[in-house]
């Protein structure tokens, strides 16, 4: 979508059900190897008492949002802050929504960002600022 084809409060949201093979996968892209991700053993004597996702791995799912729905194609991220407010355990699946919030100025655009699991609990709250893609000259 082009600048002028976005407004205030659209959304687009995508869901994902993270698995173990999504965290052993992610862990080796990013060499994020904390045992509080990928060791069973060690992760039942955290607070959390199992393994838990990365929270990069919810973080991203904004991304997807982004590149293929909302504005999709073509969109540039330009910023994204992320606040992690609950764990993602292997098996919960994750819906990452993304909301129009602001039209700026040079052709930019906020987004309000909210990751929540399938029990409604948020797991990732944050701010996105995208670059939509520019509509060709005539």
């Amino acid at each position: 979508m082009y600048y002028d084809e976005l407004a205030v409060g659209q959304s687009a949201s995508f869901e994902k059900t993270i698995s173990e093979a999504d965290v052993y996968a992610f862990a080796g892209i990013i060499g994020d190897l904390n045992p509080a991700h990928v060791n069973q053993r060690y992760a039942e004597g955290t607070r959390f008492g199992t393994r838990i996702a990365h929270g990069m791995l919810s973080g991203s799912l904004f991304s997807t949002v982004f590149g293929t729905k909302l504005p999709g194609e073509g969109a540039i991220y330009l910023s994204q802050s992320l606040v992690f407010t609950a764990p993602v355990l292997l098996g919960d699946t994750v819906k990452a929504t993304v909301t129009v919030t602001e039209m700026r100025e040079k052709g930019r655009v906020a987004f309000g960002c909210i990751a929540t699991k399938q029990d409604g609990t948020v797991v990732v709250t944050g701010e996105a600022v995208l670059l939509p893609p520019r509509r060709p000259e005539a």
